[in-house]
């Protein structure tokens, strides 16, 4: 049984959520939507329609990227490319037909926040979570990336938590079978 399944999947694809790198400092992340607003106010990047972020085989898409970063040194401009290299990134929201996808894993909600001080990451309404034939899913769904542990809740009685869990050699198998 894939014990670790919730942990490796947000693992995978949260590094790019980050600001960071999957597979190394060299390895850009590219954002594209169709419209780019920055508020330097705010401290705040503003990314919306149609939004798609890729670095390597990773890729997230949702309607909106809202990214929240530290003002360095008090400065009332920095570029976000400043802050981004310099990890200044202090969370980014994900909202709207959120899907963020890395060769077979796949996590989808209405919503995603990552917390780069806590290092956690919360992704909302309807969450589900794929790998191949695995799926967990659940209202909301929080992982604590330096803990190694995730929790997955209802948040009534109506709709509770649901997984389905494949060993091993079933997951192989139905993967083929999908070819």
């Amino acid at each position: 049984m894939k014990k670790r399944f919730l942990l490796l999947l947000f693992v995978a694809i949260l590094p790019l959520a980050a600001g960071g790198s999957v597979y190394g400092a060299e390895s850009p992340i590219r954002i594209t939507s169709d419209r780019l607003d920055a508020y330097d106010d705010k401290a705040l990047v503003l990314f919306s329609g149609k939004v798609v972020a890729t670095q390597d085989d990773a890729v997230m898409r949702a309607d909106e990227l809202y990214l929240y970063y530290d003002k360095k040194n008090g400065d009332k401009s920095v570029p976000p490319s400043v802050t981004m290299t310099a990890g200044k990134v202090k969370r980014i929201e994900l909202r709207g037909n959120v899907n963020m996808k890395k060769g077979e894993r796949t996590v989808t909600g209405d919503g995603a926040v990552f917390h780069n001080a806590d290092q956690t990451v919360v992704v909302t309404g309807n969450a589900v979570m794929r790998e191949g034939d695995n799926v967990i899913a659940g209202d909301k769904i929080t992982v604590f990336m330096n803990e190694n542990r995730g929790i997955v809740e209802s948040s009534s009685n109506k709709k509770r938590v649901t997984a389905t869990i494949y060993p091993e050699d079933n997951t192989r198998q139905a993967g083929k079978r999908k070819q």
